[in-house]
C-alpha cells in the first residue's frame, strides 16, 4: 500500500475513518484509508489510445463518441502534454541546407488568421522548429535566431518578404520546385491534426490549443508515441528515459 499524494510505503496507522482503518503518511502527512489505493480516472491504455486518435486525424469529440472519455478530459491531457514538451528538437547533425515555409489556418474565427512557420532539413523528414503567429518579421525572428546557428550553405523559401531581413541574398533560393520536404511536413499536420484540415468542422479556440496539439503531433511523429498523463499533480507524464533523454541535452 502507498500513500495517494506521494507514493511513500512509510505509513502508520491513525484511528478508524467510518469503521475502517484510516493511515497517515509519514512523509506528506496525508490521511487516507485502504480503499484509496484504488486506482482512481483512466488507465494509461485509454489516455494512449485517445492521445493517438488525435494526433492521427481525429477531433475531441469524435474521439468522445467513440471512447466514452468527455471531450474536455481529452483536450485536458493535451494542454498538459504541451507543458512538458520541447518546442523545437536539436538536429543530430546541422542541417547543409534548410527549407522555410508557412502554412495558414485561424484561430477562433476566420477573420483571425494565424501562421505556422515550419523548419526542416532538406534531406531528412521531421520538423526541427517552428513558430505561431502572425506573418511578420517579428513572429519570425524566434525562429530564425534558432535555425541561424545552423550555418547552412543556403535556405529554400518561397521569396516572403519577411526573409530578406534575415537570410542574406546569396544565402537564399527562391523555389517551390526544391520545397518538397517542408510542404510535405505541412501537409502531414494538416492531414494528422483534426484542426488544421481545410474543410472541417473542428478549429482552434486559442493559440495555446493550437501550439499544444503541434507540439504533441511533433513529438508523435518523432518517437512514435505519446507521453501519458498520470493522476498524480506532481508527476503528470511517464516518458521513457530513452526519449526524455532525447528532448533535454
Amino acid at each position: 500500500m502507498q500513500s495517494p499524494e506521494c507514493q511513500s510505503t512509510n505509513f502508520n496507522k491513525n484511528g478508524h475513518n467510518k469503521g475502517k482503518q484510516n493511515y497517515i503518511c509519514v512523509r506528506c502527512k496525508r490521511q487516507f484509508i485502504a480503499e484509496e489505493r484504488v486506482q482512481k480516472g483512466y488507465s494509461e491504455e485509454v489516455k494512449r489510445e485517445c492521445l493517438k486518435m488525435y494526433v492521427n486525424g481525429m477531433g475531441f469529440r469524435a474521439i468522445e463518441r467513440v471512447k466514452n472519455v468527455h471531450h474536455t478530459t481529452i483536450i485536458n491531457w493535451v494542454k498538459q502534454a504541451g507543458k512538458l514538451l520541447p518546442d523545437f528538437y536539436e538536429p543530430q547533425i546541422n542541417p547543409q541546407v534548410g527549407e522555410l515555409d508557412e502554412l495558414q489556418t485561424f484561430v477562433g474565427s476566420k477573420k483571425n488568421k494565424t501562421w505556422i512557420w515550419t523548419a526542416v532539413d532538406h534531406f531528412k523528414p521531421g520538423i526541427l522548429g517552428w513558430t505561431l503567429g502572425d506573418h511578420s518579421a517579428k513572429n519570425f525572428e524566434p525562429l530564425w535566431n534558432l535555425i541561424s546557428q545552423w550555418k547552412c550553405y543556403f535556405y529554400v523559401t518561397d521569396g516572403w518578404k519577411v526573409y530578406p531581413n534575415f537570410i542574406a541574398a546569396e544565402d537564399q533560393i527562391f523555389s517551390k520546385t526544391y520545397m518538397t520536404r517542408v510542404e510535405g511536413e505541412n501537409t502531414r499536420l494538416r492531414h494528422r491534426i483534426a484542426r488544421l484540415k481545410r474543410k472541417t468542422l473542428c478549429y482552434s479556440k486559442c493559440e495555446q490549443m493550437l501550439g499544444d496539439s503541434i507540439k504533441l503531433l511533433i513529438h508523435y511523429l518523432k518517437f512514435g508515441d505519446v507521453p501519458i498523463p498520470h493522476q498524480n499533480p506532481r508527476n503528470h507524464f511517464r516518458i521513457p528515459s530513452r526519449i526524455f533523454a532525447r528532448i533535454i541535452p
